[in-house]
């Protein structure tokens, strides 16, 4: 299970607010890894959040013993194979909503022909898929190949 994850963004508070949103949770200022930091809390019973860093960060290994601290890459790539499907209590059409008015792309896509999921491109560079329940459901029912029946 995870319970957290971080990723990059150009706007962290914009990006954190508008996951917050989908998860119908709140968004917060987040500084103790980079400064400029924002966090979507999803308000569940595992605290499942996704920490929003400034676009470059990196994190890198301290010294001794010390906590793990962001870098920032003067010349990053715009995208990653970093992503995360996230569950939602929305509908399709809410999402879509969030996404036009963000001005970013979303589009319905079937992994493998199991499941659906819409790719929500965060500020159209960093990729989530978000699972309404319908696509939860189908998501669970799948069986990743290998897996024991």
């Amino acid at each position: 299970m995870i319970h957290h994850i971080s990723i990059a963004a150009e706007d962290p508070r914009r990006v954190a607010s508008v996951l917050a949103e989908l998860w119908r949770g709140r968004a917060m200022p987040f500084p103790p890894v980079a400064v400029g930091s924002w966090v979507a809390l999803a308000g569940d019973d595992r605290n499942s959040l996704i920490e929003v860093y400034p676009f470059g960060s990196e994190l890198h290994p301290a010294e001794g013993d010390a906590d793990a601290a962001a870098v920032v890459n003067p010349q990053p790539s715009r995208f990653t194979a970093s992503h995360a499907a996230v569950a939602s209590p929305l509908e399709e059409a809410e999402v879509f909503a969030i996404a036009q008015r963000e001005g970013w792309v979303a589009k319905y896509r079937k992994r493998g022909g199991l499941f659906g999921v819409i790719e929500l491109w965060l500020e159209n560079r960093q990729m989530i898929e978000v699972l309404t329940a319908e696509m939860q459901r189908e998501y669970l029912a799948a069986k990743p190949p290998g897996a024991p029946a």
